[in-house]
């Protein structure tokens, strides 16, 4: 008997329902493993990047914004996504020179992780950022932020308590805490 949870889907044919220049919106009919069709619902996007950039072994730099989607404002690291033809650490550099005004010296890949695993096709790249020097580049225009220094302690809590609920952040934060010697 073969085995259904490791058997891949079949795509018997896919319709694109929508496009901007960060997202493709797409329905797949698509064949299970035991035969039986249905529709799925894709949502594909660029690569996207995080740095969570330490300023000294024991302070990071967060970004506080308003984020349309989830309604609300979050504190986070500076994210975003992958241009055409461009590099993932290259991506990460200019968010982070983007958001806060550095460039690290160093940056030490964390982690590459889906988003998630139903609906979304997006892969994020963490990194941890460090030796940061200052540096300039106009803000992304669709941003209004605000870049404050968080104890890497404080930052912690809050991803433990909740309060942090960007996923990219809190595996992030949780992957310093896990590696370095930060807290």
């Amino acid at each position: 008997m073969p085995n259904f949870s490791e058997t891949p889907w079949k795509v018997l044919s896919t319709q694109p329902v929508y496009r901007n220049k960060w997202i493709v919106v797409r329905e797949d009919l698509v064949e299970m493993p035991n035969g039986r069709t249905t529709v799925y619902g894709v949502v594909t996007c660029s690569p996207c990047v995080g740095v969570l950039p330490f300023v000294d072994p024991h302070t990071v730099l967060l970004v506080k914004q308003y984020r349309y989607v989830a309604r609300r404002v979050t504190w986070e690291m500076p994210t975003g996504g992958v241009h055409a033809g461009e590099t993932i650490e290259a991506a990460a550099q200019r968010e982070l020179t983007e958001e806060v005004g550095y460039r690290a010296g160093r940056l030490t890949h964390v982690c590459t992780y889906h988003t998630s695993k139903s609906v979304m096709d997006e892969t994020a790249h963490l990194f941890v950022g460090v030796d940061l020097v200052k540096a300039a580049l106009p803000p992304d225009e669709t941003e209004f932020i605000e870049v404050r220094p968080f104890p890497f302690a404080e930052a912690l809590h809050m991803v433990l308590s909740g309060e942090i609920v960007d996923s990219m952040t809190i595996i992030a934060v949780l992957h310093a805490a896990r590696h370095h010697s930060h807290v």
